[in-house]
């Protein structure tokens, strides 16, 4: 099967609006015409840690919002609470720091549900009957949701080389059980001539798995694998030791994301903003310089085709040699330069071979 992806480029003429090229996009690719009237829309977006700047404008989030609204459904903006201490751990929290970050209802016109409640135990269990799970945790306002979009912001991304839609809905809709289950192969490891004792990692950890001294020690009893300590360490102190191989998270991913589409089939769309190309998740409180310059704007009813079609647009661009590429920007595969111990084909491989969607796609561009 060949899916379609449908791109627009950042590149603009002079009058024209990025904002108008999105409607446009939306329009053309489809993606919402399974949306009936007062259907409930889960809008699932990543509002952005705080301190990071790579994350989709709210000004964007307006126009689908407005789209859905042309269509008789009723959007919300939603995300799930993170397994990491950070500015979205909890309902609370976690709306303070999208208000913060500019999705306010009197900007994007629509409101903000944390999807696994006030601490991230409002979940519902999906069968799906996998390799790895029988059964996924995922939040219960996009299960209960009749229709679901994803708009995600493509990156790089520590453990699956990228993240794309399949990182946004199987990670991003998983409740905090959930993303604990997605993360239990990782375990870090202290490389104790770089560290310096400076404590960022054992502030950042959800287990109190760490202490400080001389040197920072992570107690393996207590440590859940979510690697944020690994994110952290602005020193590259801490290092991902996986327990068995990248590749398992990358699966347990696209199985989560098999739950939070069950039941919406002919119901669900994607778009993904090909810009702002930061080489870690948008979770961590900063952005690097992008690894490429800004690309485009996709939209398809397939994610794993929009994963490809995200992936390709990357690898075939013109790497910053300003960024951390340095003096290797000139090579083919961006992310196995920035991750080089992650395959990140694996996600869409495992994501082809059960059913979710195909790496074969057909790029359809617009003006």
């Amino acid at each position: 099967m060949i899916s379609e992806v449908y791109f627009t480029s950042m590149k603009i003429n002079q009058g024209q609006s990025l904002l108008t090229k999105l409607e446009k996009l939306i329009n053309r690719s489809g993606i919402l015409q399974g949306i009936e009237k007062n259907d409930m829309v889960a809008i699932k977006v990543h509002f952005g840690e705080r301190g990071n700047l790579a994350y989709i404008r709210p000004q964007f989030m307006r126009r689908v919002v407005d789209q859905v609204k042309k269509r008789g459904g009723r959007p919300f903006l939603t995300d799930a609470n993170t397994l990491y201490v950070g500015s979205r751990s909890n309902a609370v929290d976690h709306l303070e720091t999208a208000i913060e970050n500019g999705f306010d209802y009197s900007v994007v016109g629509a409101p903000l549900v944390i999807a696994d409640g006030l601490n991230g135990k409002d979940y519902v269990s999906v069968p799906v009957n996998l390799k790895h799970f029988q059964e996924v945790k995922i939040g219960s306002a996009a299960v209960h949701a009749d229709a679901l979009i994803a708009v995600s912001h493509f990156k790089g991304h520590e453990a699956t080389g990228f993240g794309g839609t399949l990182k946004n809905l199987g990670m991003g809709l998983g409740s905090r059980a959930g993303k604990q289950q997605q993360h239990s192969d990782i375990l870090p490891k202290v490389n104790e001539e770089r560290c310096t004792a400076c404590g960022k990692c054992r502030n950042w950890c959800p287990a109190s798995a760490i202490t400080v001294e001389s040197k920072a020690r992570i107690d393996a009893n207590l440590c859940i694998g979510c690697g944020e300590c690994a994110v952290t360490c602005t020193f590259k102190a801490i290092a991902v030791n996986w327990k068995t191989t990248p590749d398992v998270i990358q699966e347990k991913i696209v199985e989560y994301t098999v739950g939070a589409l069950k039941g919406k089939e002919g119901k669900t769309g994607f778009i993904t903003f090909v810009n702002n190309v930061s080489p870690l998740c948008d979770c961590v409180s900063w952005n690097d310089v992008p690894i490429v310059q800004d690309i485009g704007i996709l939209a398809s009813n397939d994610p794993v085709a929009i994963d490809q079609a995200a992936v390709d647009l990357v690898n075939q661009a013109h790497g910053n040699p300003h960024s951390v590429l340095g003096e290797r920007h000139h090579e083919t595969d961006k992310f196995r330069v920035i991750h080089p111990e992650v395959d990140w084909s694996v996600q869409l491989e495992y994501g082809e071979r059960i059913g979710l969607g195909s790496r074969q796609y057909k790029l359809i561009t617009l003006d």
